[in-house]
């Protein structure tokens, strides 16, 4: 009997947003995507790193479609709601500055608490964790999506949701997930700068 094949997904946060100091969230504001020599060189680094002809996989926020367009143009491009950036509910559009401060939360209660309106990491975790679930079984994949939503996969990969929390995710940067045998996942690298 065949042994199950891991598959790998690569998951790239979408290009800077021209919202510079405030929370996005789910806002669908425009990306601000390299030109020139920094696209090529960002193209050519997330070709060394995917599979030939990948599936491209992407939450449907224009920062994000804007990015796997100018990084994958040859590839379509599928769009999945699961993988949206959590909704901080009424804190959304907020500059940072004029935020609740939530005093020192523990990742577990930090993960646990929902933004008035909003919904909590946890709920992020398991709508990722079920789309991500689902694009690897199919193969081999590119994902764009958000900071969030990668901070989840991460967690699915350390078996802890809360864990993924710890992760800094740069704009235009690839993180690694494998899905292994069983629901298990690893991870590759993480937060690798396409730019750079």
């Amino acid at each position: 009997m065949a042994q199950p094949v891991a598959a790998d997904v690569i998951l790239i946060r979408h290009a800077p947003s021209d919202f510079t100091g405030r929370l996005a969230g789910r806002l669908d504001v425009p990306s601000l995507l390299p030109r020139g020599e920094a696209l090529a060189h960002a193209q050519s680094r997330l070709a060394a790193l995917a599979p030939p002809a990948p599936r491209v996989i992407s939450s449907p926020a224009r920062r994000c479609l804007e990015s796997a367009a100018a990084l994958c143009p040859a590839a379509g491009v599928t769009e999945d709601a699961r993988l949206r950036e959590q909704d901080f509910g009424e804190w959304e559009g907020r500059p940072y500055t004029a935020l609740p401060d939530l005093g020192l939360l523990t990742r577990e209660d930090l993960a646990a608490f929902s933004p008035p309106g909003g919904e909590s990491f946890l709920d992020l975790f398991a709508r990722a964790g079920e789309a991500l679930a689902e694009i690897a079984a199919a193969g081999p994949a590119i994902v764009f999506a958000h900071a969030g939503t990668i901070r989840a996969a991460l967690g699915l990969a350390l078996g802890h949701a809360p864990l993924g929390l710890a992760f800094e995710i740069a704009p235009l940067s690839a993180t690694l997930l494998r899905a292994l045998p069983g629901g298990q996942w690893s991870a590759g690298f993480v937060n690798l700068s396409l730019t750079a």
